[in-house]
């Protein structure tokens, strides 16, 4: 949240955006937390959003931009402290697991950050206790060439208690230990989901045996696992990119007002055809997530339908690829569905392009972009959208539009070479 010069005011992460914003300012508001949203709602000029690509995600780039910012009515997250990580020392002959706050140069390996301690925590228990990587919890520095001091080690409660395998008492050899610490490494680099199922497993065989203390150690144990594996990449959100990503939030949300969309567009993909007389006749099609090129999405169509020979029909080849776009589209989940559909060219394409839409089913926004004078049309609308130059929606999908265009003509390109080389 900004005020009326841009200065960033308040910085908060939610699952559903409207109904975290609509609680600032729905009746009543202005008495549920003392003086802190009587004095902030007058102050909100703007509100910029980042899509994260989950919880974990967005805890970690909300402490980001609290510590960067620093915002008045952020009363938490201002200090220096950070998510905690986990370190494994492999650099030690007797490598140690443990949390900390602080990344350092010194071999370890990191694993993190994790906002939610609670869980992670119980993990590092679960896997000691469980004797899955029974690392030495000790503090004491010790290598091969220095071992520890038989005094120290005798006094050791974990040894005592056959809750370490003591590498300091030699009960376990250097090999071994080393193995351990090989297959902690392994577990937190790779895919949980199989020990998630054993987990579950375990604890629906400990609640039907109405053991429900280790019922609930093993139901942590898969939270834990569902907390360690959210995607991350907080990595992309480098302090000269945050601007970049807000105004592309900024672009999206101005389209989605233009178009009437009533959620935002975030999906876009967009169309394209390319040929030379009706001959290396094809389709490109490009994808935009958040006003960001995702190109595992791209798709290439050779035209199979049958052009005059005169030329091509520009009208039955975006249908052609829309429509084989869409038989692609409906074995994908609802949420890796586009948003929008971007056709390049006038009402001509769009109405073969919605044609292709309404065949199939679907409930997909279709718009097109005409080259000469930058119009945006929109079916069932007879006059064209007209947006100044400096638009942040017009920028948006001419940048979409030129990337189609280029990717489309670059397949043509290539097999009009091709078939050059051939002959």
């Amino acid at each position: 949240m900004k005020d009326a010069s841009g200065a960033v005011i308040y910085v908060g992460k939610a699952i559903n955006i409207y109904n975290r914003v609509h609680q600032y300012f729905q009746s009543g508001a202005e008495n549920s937390r003392g003086w802190k949203i009587p004095s902030l709602v007058p102050l909100i000029a703007k509100i910029d959003f980042i899509v994260c690509v989950s919880e974990r995600d967005a805890l970690i780039l909300e402490n980001k931009l609290i510590k960067k910012y620093k915002p008045f009515f952020n009363s938490l997250l201002k200090d220096d402290k950070t998510y905690p990580w986990i370190k494994l020392t492999m650099q030690e002959d007797y490598p140690r697991l443990m949390l900390t706050r602080k990344v350092l140069p010194d071999g370890a390996e990191y694993f993190g950050p994790y906002p939610k301690v609670s869980n992670v925590k119980r993990l590092m228990h679960f896997l000691w206790k469980d004797k899955y990587a029974p690392l030495r919890p000790c503090k004491w520095s010790f290598s091969r060439a220095k071992p520890l001091a038989e005094k120290k080690s005798v006094s050791c409660i974990y040894y005592h208690t056959d809750q370490c395998p003591a590498p300091c008492r030699g009960k376990i050899s250097y090999e071994q230990y080393r193995k351990i610490a090989e297959r902690a490494s392994m577990f937190l680099r790779g895919d949980y989901s199989a020990f998630k199922e054993e987990a579950q497993k375990q604890m629906r065989i400990a609640a039907k045996e109405m053991d429900y203390e280790s019922a609930a150690k093993f139901r942590d144990f898969a939270r834990a696992m569902d907390h360690m594996r959210e995607r991350i990449k907080v990595s992309r959100y480098q302090d000269d990119k945050l601007e970049k990503k807000m105004a592309a939030a900024d672009k999206l949300k101005r389209l989605s007002e233009i178009l009437r969309s009533d959620k935002i567009i975030r999906h876009i993909e967009a169309f394209d055809n390319s040929h030379l007389y009706g001959r290396q006749a094809v389709g490109g099609m490009v994808c935009f997530v958040d006003g960001e090129k995702y190109k595992a999405h791209y798709r290439r169509f050779k035209i199979k339908s049958e052009l005059p020979e005169t030329g091509g029909d520009d009208f039955l080849m975006m249908k052609e690829s829309v429509l084989r776009r869409i038989e692609q589209i409906k074995q994908l989940p609802e949420h890796n569905r586009p948003d929008l559909f971007l056709i390049d060219g006038g009402k001509g394409q769009l109405s073969f392009a919605l044609e292709a839409v309404k065949e199939a089913g679907l409930d997909i926004k279709v718009i097109s972009l005409a080259k000469r004078e930058e119009e945006i049309f929109v079916p069932h609308q007879s006059q064209s959208i007209r947006l100044d130059k400096s638009d942040p929606a017009l920028k948006l999908i001419m940048e979409i539009r030129d990337e189609v265009h280029r990717f489309a003509i670059s397949y043509h390109r290539l097999l009009r070479n091709k078939a050059l080389m051939d002959k």
